[in-house]
């Protein structure tokens, strides 16, 4: 976005942050004032306040960049080579293995240790 498109873009930007934020104080005072109303009905009305807060707050500057950010990363992780099953349980076996070969090495040493502090101290 060039800065002067971002200038441009940014006037009314507060003005729609304003509305978020008061979209967002009236899902949950709402919430609280219809305590006794159906769970259902009011997790429904949370989702209306929910989306129409996110389509406002993608409307700024800050909202479309990072919407930009979000399908960059989605770009991202499909390049992203992930470990096939075998690999992944051959992995997790090293791991474990190395986790149970220090454990016993550490069991040893504090054994040994206590051992010679208890002759020391009799």
């Amino acid at each position: 976005m060039t800065p002067k498109a971002e200038a441009q873009g940014s006037r009314f930007d507060l003005l729609k942050w304003l509305v978020v934020v008061a979209l967002v104080v009236v899902g949950v005072v709402g919430n609280q004032y219809y305590a006794a109303s159906p769970i259902l009905y009011r997790v429904l009305a949370l989702l209306a306040i929910a989306v129409v807060a996110a389509f406002v707050g993608l409307q700024t500057a800050k909202g479309k960049s990072f919407f930009v950010l979000v399908k960059e990363a989605r770009t991202e992780i499909r390049k992203v080579v992930w470990p096939t099953r075998q690999e992944t349980t051959q992995t997790t076996l090293i791991v474990v293995a190395v986790v149970l070969v220090m454990a016993l090495l550490l069991w040893g040493l504090d054994s040994l240790l206590g051992w010679l502090v208890s002759l020391i101290v009799g």
